[in-house]
């Protein structure tokens, strides 16, 4: 592609990645890694490891009035904050450092008093409160590869990350990120200096402080190599890539060396956490490598995704679960074939802001799987003015992923021989034609994954699959 950046290559850097000084050490070595090879790194870092859930427990606590409560918990990621980068930094820079720290925590505490006084959490007011957690790291990442020879300059994402107004999930100008890069970001690169932002935070072009909502600093890192085209993004996790299926179901998951951006889409909306799927859009759209590794084991290939993967001669990559759900039953009464019922349907659904995984339907008859996190009883209210609605919870969906799905006849009776023994409640082949998704009960998901994984990876290909493990425990 003309015009892409093939010595750049944006890094991000998950929470457990920045947890702690050691963590950083990692972090720095790795990135000293890339520009020993001669490339140019963008780091993207997140909140250090359980910092965001404690502001959102100190935005809450603070909401509720219990100003002691919020101001407590801001104290103790305070200290943490001071431990590492006195861990960190020699005593100069430390100094230094201690002096940003003490100040972004007193705006923090002033804030917390001021939430406490009112009695009222704004989705405004919670945005900028988890902001502070990658305002820190970010900083501290920042000093850490400024002593350690690697140039580390920090930028602030939110002069150059920018969003629309919706706070808890903002939408990315990026067209207006694009231009805000190129002035700020891409000139710092030039100088040989290694920027370091915080993920998951923007702002609006009023500078209003806003946040990209789950996945974010994915986001961001795919946002800032779309933006400057870069010729790779790596996400660095504590995982070695993407696995066959969860490891903690099925200790001998392999490493899936290569997939399609349309494969790890499918893979991560349908539970597989290593990526929310539009996370990668930026990079889809630039035809843009992400590769997903391993912080604790740098030397690890990780898992590259790219516009098109490679032919496998196994029809599936992953196998997915998602727990959690409920088949909502909606069965037409005095609408019996009336013009516009599935409208009035998902009309209901749309005014609730609730997101659907499955359908089946007849002439009579709707089921629907929605997540049972979400606050059913409001929806069902607004449903039963038009249907009879049943609900059946403590459901999971198993969604089998693969391109090659297409490619093999009688796939679907030699999934389904596989989990014989399973009650099954709907079945669905995408539109897609790159997954087949089946719900069952919760409490068979194990048994489900593992008779499954037994089927279809009993013979691995090792052009796709890391057979290492295999071979080693052979």
């Amino acid at each position: 592609m003309s015009g892409m950046r093939k010595k750049l290559v944006v890094m991000k850097f998950g929470g457990t990645s920045v947890e702690d000084a050691a963590a950083i050490e990692r972090t720095a070595a790795i990135v000293r890694g890339r520009r020993d090879k001669g490339l140019d790194a963008i780091v993207v870092v997140s909140a250090m490891s359980k910092v965001t859930d404690a502001l959102l427990a100190a935005s809450a606590a603070a909401g509720a009035g219990d100003r002691t409560g919020a101001l407590g918990i801001s104290a103790g990621l305070h200290a943490r904050h001071i431990a590492t980068a006195k861990e960190l930094l020699e005593e100069s820079a430390f100094r230094e450092l201690q002096l940003v720290i003490d100040a972004e925590f007193a705006s923090l505490d002033d804030l917390l008093r001021g939430i406490a006084a009112v009695g009222e959490l704004t989705p405004r007011t919670s945005d900028l409160v988890v902001s502070f957690g990658e305002r820190l790291s970010s900083r501290m990442v920042a000093a850490a590869f400024a002593q350690r020879g690697l140039n580390g300059a920090h930028f602030d994402a939110r002069n150059a990350i920018i969003t629309d107004g919706q706070h808890g999930k903002a939408t990315p100008q990026e067209a207006h990120i694009e231009a805000k890069l190129a002035e700020h970001v891409l000139p710092m690169v030039e100088m040989k200096q290694t920027p370091v932002m915080g993920g998951f935070i923007a702002s609006t072009l009023d500078g209003v402080t806003t946040t990209l909502g789950r996945g974010g600093s994915d986001y961001t890192a795919a946002l800032v190599g779309g933006g400057l085209h870069a010729g790779a993004i790596e996400i660095w996790t504590d995982v070695n890539g993407i696995m066959t299926t969860d490891p903690r179901i099925v200790p001998g998951a392999l490493r899936v060396r290569n997939v399609s951006f349309d494969e790890a889409a499918e893979m991560a909306y349908f539970g597989a956490k290593v990526l929310h799927p539009a996370t990668i859009l930026p990079a889809v759209e630039k035809d843009i490598p992400v590769w997903v590794l391993n912080s604790r084991n740098a030397a690890n290939e990780g898992t590259e995704i790219t516009a098109k993967a490679p032919k496998c001669t196994s029809p599936f990559k992953c196998i997915a679960a998602k727990k959690k759900l409920t088949i909502i039953d909606i069965v037409a009464n005095r609408m019996l074939g009336s013009h516009g019922y599935m409208k009035a349907v998902f009309d209901v659904f749309d005014k609730h802001k609730c997101v659907i995984d499955m359908v089946s339907t007849s002439e009579v008859s709707i089921s629907l799987t929605v997540d049972s996190n979400h606050d059913l009883k409001a929806l069902v209210e607004d449903l039963e003015e038009i249907a009879t609605v049943k609900l059946d919870p403590h459901k999971a969906l198993i969604c089998l992923v693969g391109e090659d799905i297409r490619g093999h006849n009688g796939m679907a009776a030699k999934v389904f021989n596989a989990v014989k023994h399973v009650n099954i409640r709907m079945i669905s082949q995408g539109a897609s034609e790159i997954n087949m998704s089946f719900m069952i009960d919760e409490k068979d998901v194990e048994e489900a994954v593992s008779s499954l994984h037994k089927v279809f990876f009993a013979d691995p290909d090792p052009s796709v699959f890391d057979v290492a493990a295999l071979t080693a425990k052979a």
